[in-house]
């Protein structure tokens, strides 16, 4: 029998509890949960309360220390959505736990405003940044923000504001399930609420203004809404480049000599679970990169400073490698292909023949496909116009057996 019951509670307490749920509680000998978990679960409770430590961690060798004795571990909802169940997870092997979910705070919020959950992302931002939330500002679209605190909704409004979202209706939907329930809505814009109920949810449904920048869901953002000195790759390179790299759930990319981070970037937005590691030797295009993370709505980002190979010494395994700025060293091609994962993308984008020799080479021992990139913009002559061409890009796309 598994030894480890985690039971999700609701802000009716006790009252909402299964008769097996009950049961389990009042059997334990040890009972884990945040501070107002075991309050509202005080009547059941018969053994040792133990409240969270902060960071939770530091909790669990004292919860594992009881293994195979019976234990009750309290969570608000469904402890496997955003909850404790995910922590615990690692720590356990099959067949020692059983969960006895309740409605999650985001079920009782669909279903007080009839939202359609599959149709709406869920972002958290407890202990994550704000730019978080760019992403998935779609317009006309509906997204569940979980709040940190009372004060979130506040920054949330003046945020989305300064976005030119301020039209946004944010609906706050405080204490689900309980007696304090309480649901407001406002707009971004004129959001005027106080004494926010700590335990909080927001629902947005977006609403554009006029000159907000929405993210598309395709690579290839405009060059201007990254900061750069001129080290950048450029729009309609870096969306094929974003194609030959093939971004996948989950992914780690290395992009080596990143500049703006604009490759590192659009990576991320592919996928909220992709994982990027920057290298970039210049201290300020190294902070350029950071910020444009932030603005652009992945601050995830890892940039370190240094130049390869040394940089890349202790990394993790990737599964995609960027060469921009890296590619002139034959060394550094050879510390990314050792690194690179079986059936992991390498791609190198090289301008200046010098570079283009070295690629040839490390072509002609690890295969792959050379494309020869070419694009002209519209530009002025005089008072007339003509297509000035950019200098042609060679890029080298190899994937690893």
């Amino acid at each position: 029998m598994p030894w480890l019951s985690i039971i999700g509670l609701g802000e009716e307490g006790v009252e909402g509890l299964s008769p097996a749920a009950r049961a389990l509680l009042e059997q334990a000998e040890l009972v884990v949960g945040g501070h107002r978990h075991l309050a509202l679960a005080g009547p059941l409770i018969r053994g040792r309360r133990l409240a969270w430590a902060s960071p939770l961690a530091d909790t669990l060798p004292e919860l594992l220390a009881h293994r195979g004795r019976p234990v009750a571990v309290l969570a608000s909802g469904d402890p496997f959505f955003f909850g404790v169940g995910s922590t615990l997870r690692p720590h356990l092997d099959p067949g020692e736990w059983r969960c006895l979910p309740q409605a999650s705070s985001i079920a009782l919020a669909a279903a007080r405003l009839g939202w359609a959950q599959q149709d709406c992302p869920v972002v958290s931002l407890t202990g994550r940044p704000l730019e978080g939330l760019r992403p998935f500002l779609q317009p006309g679209r509906g997204l569940f923000v979980l709040c940190a605190d009372g004060q979130t909704p506040a920054r949330v409004a003046r945020t989305l504001s300064d976005w030119g979202l301020g039209e946004t209706v944010m609906t706050v939907l405080e204490a689900l399930g309980g007696p304090r329930e309480r649901v407001r809505a406002t707009t971004a814009r004129g959001f005027d609420l106080a004494d926010v109920d700590p335990l909080n949810l927001l629902a947005l449904e977006v609403r554009p203004g006029p000159g907000a920048r929405i993210l598309p869901r395709a690579p290839g953002l405009p060059d201007d809404w990254f900061e750069h000195d001129g080290q950048i790759t450029k729009r309609e390179v870096r969306a094929l480049t974003l194609s030959s790299l093939a971004p996948r759930a989950g992914e780690l990319l290395w992009d080596v000599g990143c500049g703006s981070g604009s490759v590192s970037v659009e990576w991320l937005l592919a996928h909220p679970a992709n994982r990027a590691i920057a290298l970039e030797s210049h201290p300020e295009r190294a902070a350029r990169a950071v910020r444009n993370a932030a603005d652009l709505g992945v601050p995830r980002l890892e940039v370190r400073r240094g130049r390869a190979p040394e940089g890349l010494e202790d990394l993790p395994a990737p599964d995609a490698v960027f060469l921009g700025g890296g590619a002139r060293d034959a060394a550094v091609i050879e510390r990314c292909w050792e690194a690179l994962r079986p059936g992991g993308r390498l791609v190198a984008n090289v301008v200046v023949v010098e570079t283009q020799q070295v690629v040839l080479e490390a072509w002609q021992r690890l295969g792959g496909s050379l494309t020869r990139l070419s694009v002209e913009r519209l530009d002025r002559v005089g008072g007339l116009h003509a297509f000035r061409p950019a200098m042609p890009v060679l890029q080298w796309v190899v994937e690893k057996g």
